[in-house]
């Protein structure tokens, strides 16, 4: 067992090497946004347009998405570490002073960089996380926009390019 939990801590340790964009996944509960911060976000498919979220089963998000049917990727940009933070922990009204708004049937965040809408396509059993594949129904970015990252359990951005 104990190494077993070693090996976890090792595999962690390991993949917080690999830089990932910072998303916001966001749903609703009935008329609740509900919302959390996420890394394990790829693009899937040309055709159909698919992408997949990757949601721990012990987080409320897994069963809104899943209830709900919809959810919304918020790619967040560079400077939005606070929102980043804000998603990333337990509270009571994770909206609370986030403006936020709501064409497509979930809430979207108003400094993301990037949106994708998506339609639950498939929840597949991933582990301890349930694999989202999502039918895209809308996406929009903005062309001036630079990716928040998240690397060895910090933030950062890239550099400018040359």
């Amino acid at each position: 067992m104990t190494e077993m939990l070693d090996m976890a801590a090792d595999f962690r340790a390991t993949m917080s090497r690999l830089a990932t964009g910072v998303s916001v996944i966001t749903t609703c509960s009935g008329p609740t946004p509900i919302g959390m911060t996420a890394s394990a976000v790829s693009a899937l498919s040309l055709d159909p347009l698919q992408l997949l979220v990757c949601i721990d089963n012990r987080l409320y998000t897994r069963t809104a998405i899943a209830e709900h049917g919809r959810f919304a990727v918020n790619v967040l940009g560079e400077g939005s570490e606070p929102l980043a933070r804000n998603f990333a922990v337990s509270k009571p009204d994770k909206f609370a002073g986030v403006e936020t708004f709501d064409d497509h049937g979930v809430p979207l965040l108003k400094d993301a960089i990037a949106a994708v809408v998506c339609d639950v396509a498939e929840a597949l059993p991933g582990g301890d996380h349930t694999i989202f594949v999502g039918d895209v129904r809308h996406c929009a970015h903005r062309v001036d926009g630079r990716p928040l990252l998240y690397f060895a359990g910090g933030f950062g951005a890239l550099r400018a390019p040359h």
